[in-house]
């Protein structure tokens, strides 16, 4: 089977799982919290579609920006899974699965977006 470029990258691989998990916990949200988990399904959605748009662009400012902008995604999903958990809507070992993949996320871009 063929790959596209960014589906090789771990940090994209990464994105993918995490998204799944978070996707996971918003089929769970209940009534009343709705607007947690739109945002959620927004933020972590934009992190993998910023990677893989990032790794068709040609210049190093579009790659980079595109990089920037899946880091800032992932902060955003890193706070929205705080606000999860003050809630009681996310288990503490999801909690912290979720925690380590986005560090993760955040720590592989940063290093990618260093010039």
């Amino acid at each position: 089977m063929m790959k596209f470029r960014h589906e090789k990258l771990d940090v994209y691989q990464k994105s993918i799982e995490f998204l799944a998990l978070a996707f996971d916990v918003i089929s769970e949200i209940p009534k009343g919290y709705d607007f947690l988990g739109d945002q959620l399904k927004k933020a972590s959605l934009s992190i993998p579609l910023n990677i893989a748009e990032g790794n068709s662009k040609f210049s190093d400012k579009e790659i980079t920006y595109c990089l920037q902008m899946a880091r800032g995604s992932a902060n955003q999903c890193s706070a929205i899974w705080d606000a999860s958990k003050v809630a009681g809507l996310i288990n503490f070992a999801r909690y912290q699965e979720g925690k380590a993949l986005l560090f993760n996320i955040v720590c592989m871009l940063s290093k990618m977006t260093v010039k």
